[in-house]
């Protein structure tokens, strides 16, 4: 949300309707409502999908119902948490309040809406906005805010700080805002007079290591040994250091965008499922949260350091790219063109472009720019290895019949 966006004009007009908030804990969803609710001066109320049932919600829209019938002639605001915990029947009571513009409704949930929340409801939600976890910058920016402020934080203790013990409650936060302010409020209502907090406080506030951090080459350099014991097919080494990671509080995105990098770059064509199941694993650490992520993550290091191995679509990339660095590349042929518009048949365009299809899956005809193809350039070099083999035998195939057809 940002000054001038129609996010943020619809709360500055008082014209916002009802919305899903759908994200991860801690990022902003209450604190949002709350203040969309402050912003349209109207009769707000805030209930809990995990403690409050059918009951308590029909007493709430008949109320509601006689504000906006009777002499006030108002809507009121309802900001519903954790609104996936209602089943359907619940979440069906609202239809009629919000058909005849009764309320407005705001629903926050850490599940998919578009799986938890049921299709009538959706249908009469005017948006769903989705939240992400806060980067580490944002929150630093977070506490330091909380430290500095003198109405609303701690400011007026003149507390001191070392700027990377925060810089490490941002890391080990995990994206959730709730989580880095309750460990600030914890650490502040236990110092000792004069006290600074530092890193091993914080570390010892979140029950974590903070040595992990204490430099920065540290993760890079466990991610870099992890990868290369992955590559070198030994799964003891690879979740030796996968345990050290995790042991020393790096986050589920940190080591899972290394996993899908590592699924492509080392295994690549020789098992193509593997970036399939990584991304699943990844996805399910992302859903479960850790502690038991590890298990989901560990499940897709020993795939990866078990699967058979080839580099070949990165060598391909590689060689493909540096030739548009360092050659002059003629056009694309001009079979090849679009030819779905207006005036294309006229300049050439398609004319003679052979559908493989109609040929059985395969047609001998040029696909590279005339002077990569008279240099008979080769980009993708299969290997023997795993599932590889098979489509180098295809590859190879193909062009055994080229030259035959050639030959006549």
């Amino acid at each position: 949300m940002y000054p001038g966006s129609l996010f943020y004009n619809s709360i500055r007009n008082r014209t916002f309707d009802s919305a899903i908030f759908f994200g991860p804990p801690g990022t902003g969803k209450t604190t949002l409502a709350r203040i969309i609710a402050r912003e349209m001066d109207g009769e707000f109320h805030e209930i809990n999908a995990s403690v409050t049932g059918t009951k308590e919600l029909k007493e709430l829209l008949d109320s509601a119902r006689v504000r906006f019938f009777g002499l006030e002639k108002k809507t009121t605001y309802v900001y519903i948490d954790e609104f996936h915990r209602w089943n359907r029947l619940q979440q069906d009571s609202l239809l009629k309040a919000l058909e005849e513009g009764v309320i407005r409704f705001i629903g926050s949930t850490t599940e998919n809406p578009y799986f938890s929340v049921n299709n009538a409801v959706l249908s009469r939600v005017r948006n769903i906005y989705e939240f992400r976890r806060l980067s580490p910058e944002q929150l630093v920016t977070i506490v330091r805010r909380a430290l500095e402020d003198r109405e609303k934080g701690f400011g007026n203790l003149e507390i001191p700080y070392e700027e990377n013990a925060l810089e490490l409650i941002g890391i080990l936060a995990g994206g959730d805002a709730r989580i880095a302010l309750d460990t600030l409020g914890f650490i502040v209502d236990n110092l000792g007079k004069g006290q600074t907090i530092t890193r091993d406080l914080v570390g010892e506030a979140m029950q974590r290591k903070s040595g992990f951090y204490d430099k920065k080459d540290d993760r890079y350099n466990l991610l870099s040994a992890l990868q290369k014991s992955i590559r070198g097919s030994d799964p003891d080494a690879a979740i030796h250091y996968f345990a050290r990671l995790i042991d020393g509080g790096a986050d589920i995105q940190m080591i899972g965008r290394r996993l899908l990098v590592i699924a492509s770059e080392d295994i690549g064509m020789a098992y193509p499922s593997a970036i399939s199941i990584v991304t699943a694993c990844v996805q399910a650490a992302s859903m479960v949260g850790l502690p038991e992520a590890a298990i989901n993550l560990s499940q897709a290091v020993i795939l990866l350091a078990s699967a058979p191995k080839s580099n070949s679509v990165m060598a391909a990339y590689q060689a493909a790219s540096a030739d548009l660095k360092t050659k002059k590349i003629d056009d694309i042929p001009s079979h090849l063109k679009d030819a779905h518009y207006q005036g294309a048949k006229k300049m050439g365009y398609g004319a003679e472009y052979k559908y493989p299809h109609d040929f059985g899956g395969y047609v001998d005809q040029q696909y590279l720019p005339d002077n990569l193809e008279a240099q008979k350039v080769k980009y993708y070099r299969p290997t023997e290895n795993g599932s590889e083999a098979s489509f180098k035998k295809f590859l190879e195939s193909l062009e055994n019949s080229y030259d035959r057809d050639k030959k006549g």
